[in-house]
């Protein structure tokens, strides 16, 4: 479980689904809009999301002039991959860290 803080004007990460690890978040304080591939809708404390393992990519934005502060739950699969879809992107997690590359498994 990590607690995130989301500054005015700032985004969780680049859109994205992982492949073995199931995600949760919990909107502790603030107002963020989770952004999915299928739409927008807006989170405030209290309200909370989950992303099955292959299912929906998703991001949190913070729209709005105050922080957001939420927590996120996942289980840092071993083998994981998080798979991008809107970018030239993808990450394996090997050995307790992320290893990014293109799409097409070529080093940045």
């Amino acid at each position: 479980m990590n607690r995130c803080t989301l500054a005015p004007g700032s985004i969780s990460a680049l859109l994205h689904r992982h492949t073995t690890q199931d995600e949760f978040i919990y909107l502790l304080a603030g107002e963020a809009v989770l952004v999915t591939d299928e739409g927008e809708m807006v989170l405030t404390p209290g309200m909370c999301a989950g992303f099955k393992a292959g299912g929906r990519a998703h991001r949190l934005e913070n729209r709005s002039t105050a922080e957001a502060v939420f927590l996120e739950i996942g289980d840092r699969s071993a083998g994981d991959t998080a798979i991008y879809p809107r970018d030239d992107l993808a990450a394996v997690f090997e050995h307790g860290n992320w290893r990014f590359t293109h799409k097409d498994g070529s080093p940045y």
